[in-house]
């Protein structure tokens, strides 16, 4: 249940006014989380893990998007 403490305040972080490495850092953490509460619903089936991987996968996105920057075409 710890892993779901960690979860729940990787979500409720601010993401803004970040530097490029606190927003790698961000994204490798939340990368972690994701496959850490994969492997327990594995096990579980439990939809409530489900839906937190999904929040967490939601932001990670964000981030990485703000990462990649936007096309110049």
């Amino acid at each position: 249940m710890e892993l779901l403490l960690r979860a729940d305040e990787f979500e409720k972080r601010p993401m803004s006014h970040m530097s490029t490495s606190d927003r790698i850092n961000a994204s490798r953490e939340a990368k972690e989380l994701v496959l850490a509460i994969n492997e327990i619903y594995k096990k579980s089936k439990d939809g409530k893990l489900m839906e937190v991987m999904k929040r967490i996968t939601a932001k990670k996105r964000k981030i990485e998007k703000r990462l990649k920057g936007n096309p110049l075409t």
